[in-house]
């Protein structure tokens, strides 16, 4: 084997790492979020930019809110997962850039002035980090149940602001019975990889 990382740790972030659809009633901690967040903000993006947004969300009235917004199949997921994250983009991530790249502080103005720009290059870095979010989740022992079927100018509209575009939703909790669909095939390598 030619990775250093452990099998185990393979397997956990990996291999038998899977998209769960039922989950436990145990709760996720805010020190485990903390802990998520701590490992994967270290992750790379362009310019470090760091475009990502996580509301989480907790409480009875703003899961509702969210369901409401879910497509159907996705419903009786987020309605019962301990804990759901949804993953925005900021487009006004240049904001933060001369304290994020403080060895270039123009960078804000030199190459983000545009909002066309920003917002296609906060969509990409933040899409970027929210794998890594997915990432952490498994680090931290917990399943993630990424989805992308919702209502997306609704979520915006209920949960952002103008300046935020969600990009994905994210159950997080111990696995439940049933949790997981059949594994799907995936490409192979000289299907993917090529060498010029």
């Amino acid at each position: 084997m030619s990775l250093v990382l452990d099998a185990a740790a393979q397997d956990l972030l990996f291999r038998e790492a899977r998209t769960a659809n039922t989950f436990t009633d145990e709760p996720v901690t805010e020190e485990q979020v903390q802990a998520i967040y701590d490992l994967v903000k270290y992750g790379p993006t362009a310019f470090n930019q760091s475009p990502l947004r996580v509301v989480l969300v907790r409480s009875d009235d703003a899961r509702a809110r969210l369901v409401s917004h879910m497509a159907e199949g996705n419903q009786p997921k987020t309605s019962t997962a301990p804990l759901v994250a949804i993953l925005a983009a900021d487009n006004e991530f240049h904001e933060e850039l001369p304290a994020l790249f403080p060895h270039f502080p123009q960078a804000k103005d030199a190459f983000f002035s545009e909002r066309p720009v920003r917002e296609s290059s906060a969509t990409l870095n933040a899409a970027l980090q929210a794998a890594y979010f997915i990432i952490g989740v498994r680090a931290a022992g917990l399943a993630a149940g990424p989805m992308t079927g919702f209502d997306a100018a609704g979520i915006e509209k209920e949960f952002l602001d103008g300046d935020h575009r969600v990009l994905m939703v994210v159950n997080i909790g111990k696995p439940g019975e049933d949790a997981w669909f059949p594994r799907s095939p995936r490409l192979a390598y000289d299907e993917v990889i090529t060498t010029v």
